[in-house]
């Protein structure tokens, strides 16, 4: 412990330092060309041609109103980049009905949300990208269990869950999927329900063997779904010095977002469009939009399908919006 406590410090202060000051790259041309490719050309001017079939692919629907979250993994737009820069942590949070709750490191969920702001796509992106970008590992020294002989008398059902673990999350993919196995059975998934289904099928057909497989190959999209898995199985076990380390490693791996992100393209299969869209307070932002059949489609179709494409935008993320609202204001009142 002692030494877990200067190591916080020194990470707080390196949150501190200003980052160098990256502009992210706008698209100054986008395309949809030939054999499924989309052809990109950035402000930078590079360009890239992204393979339609390897590209997210959107089941949403027009006036669609869904009971769960719709999450996309997208790039933070450069406004909300900067001002979470500049943003200081939330003593306390206005829900939309007036309602104020107190800011807490006490859960993974309140520290994060109160930092970052926005709903369950800032939190899981935010995530994702300190896990992708190595700020954030499940095997980082603030994360290991103190090695104890102590045992809780009676035995409690965590303790035998989790007496194995070397640290404050199922690093190991066999105690992992055993843990998940468990909350399903129980019911008790809880936040871990809204993950994307392929994060999900992942992490379940990944074994041990195939996880250190995927770390030598350096998969690491791959490698950080399965990770936000791990990490959201064991938030319940997390104690506040955890939990101040992965806020602390967020925020700086938002302070130093790099302009070497490209922008997220997602296909609309329903309009034969492709979408770059980034995430800002609000939610998902359109960028920009084209058709795969735009030489056979007029100018009155193109504008009906844009229009579309945004409603749909909007209500997902009005639904996104009430649905976590809800659930916010379910969680402090527990």
């Amino acid at each position: 412990m002692k030494r877990i406590l200067p190591l916080l410090v020194l990470i707080l202060i390196s949150l501190q330092l200003n980052a160098q000051n990256f502009e992210q790259p706008s698209i100054k041309k986008m395309k949809w060309g030939s054999n499924l490719k989309i052809n990109l050309q950035l402000s930078n001017d590079s360009s890239y041609i992204l393979d339609v079939n390897q590209l997210p692919h959107s089941d949403s629907k027009y006036g669609e109103t869904r009971n769960e979250y719709t999450y996309y993994q997208t790039r933070l737009s450069e406004n909300f980049v900067e001002q979470l820069k500049n943003m200081k942590i939330k003593e306390e949070l206005k829900t939309d009905s007036g309602r104020v709750v107190p800011s807490t490191d006490k859960t993974l969920w309140s520290a994060l949300h109160n930092s970052i702001g926005g709903g369950w796509a800032h939190f899981m992106n935010c995530l994702l990208y300190a896990l992708e970008k190595n700020y954030l590992q499940l095997t980082a020294p603030l994360m290991e269990r103190p090695e104890t002989n102590w045992k809780p008398s009676p035995v409690t059902e965590s303790y035998r869950r989790t007496k194995k673990w070397d640290y404050y999350a199922p690093v190991n993919q066999r105690y992992a999927q055993k843990e998940y196995k468990i909350r399903k059975n129980h019911g008790s998934l809880n936040r871990l329900k809204d993950l994307p289904e392929d994060f999900i099928q992942l992490f379940e057909e990944t074994g041990n063997w195939k996880y250190r497989r995927m770390k030598k190959k350096d998969e690491k999209k791959k490698l950080a779904k399965i990770d936000l898995v791990k990490l959201l199985l064991g938030a319940n076990y997390l104690g506040k010095t955890q939990i101040q380390y992965i806020k602390t490693m967020v925020l700086k791996a938002v302070n130093d977002y790099s302009k070497d992100q490209l922008p997220s393209i997602i296909i609309f299969d329903n309009f034969n469009a492709a979408v770059a869209m980034s995430l800002n307070e609000k939610g998902y932002e359109v960028d920009h939009i084209v058709f795969s059949d735009a030489k056979k489609i007029s100018e009155v179709t193109k504008k009906e399908r844009r229009n579309q494409i945004m409603a749909i935008v909007d209500n997902i993320n009005n639904v996104n919006k009430k649905i976590f609202q809800k659930r916010l204001e379910n969680y402090y009142e527990k």
